[in-house]
């Protein structure tokens, strides 16, 4: 059974870095688009970052110049670097995937999703 797995959040200072990991099972990372995205108490779920099958990458306005992602097909597992963090990035965050040709931010686009990692910035 696909299965998506996200780790590496935690409490981090404002102004630091984070890399989180979406590791992907069950199926092979190469069909699928990855979506970031995010939800804090209270709010709706929020796309963060995508990439496509092809490398094709998009960001919210919100995190744009301080995310990056990249994918590693080897290992399927997609990264969200996330730098310069800010406390309004606290939420946990979630990656999902789709077999799409596309990179989308809307989160009802996605079929498949992970349980989420808790991130908190915060000094």
């Amino acid at each position: 059974q696909f299965q998506l797995v996200e780790s590496g959040g935690g409490l981090v200072q404002p102004g630091g870095s984070l890399r989180l990991s979406c590791a992907a099972s069950g199926f092979t990372l190469d069909y699928y688009e990855i979506g970031w995205f995010r939800q804090a108490p209270g709010k709706e779920r929020e796309g963060v970052s995508c990439i496509s099958r092809t490398g094709v990458t998009n960001f919210a306005d919100s995190v744009k110049d301080r995310f990056t992602i990249s994918r590693d097909n080897a290992k399927t597992t997609v990264y969200l670097q996330m730098n310069s963090l800010k406390p309004e990035d606290t939420a946990v965050y979630y990656c999902a995937a789709r077999t799409r040709w596309a990179c989308s931010l809307v989160s009802r686009n996605y079929d498949y999703w992970g349980q989420g990692t808790q991130v908190t910035v915060s000094s």
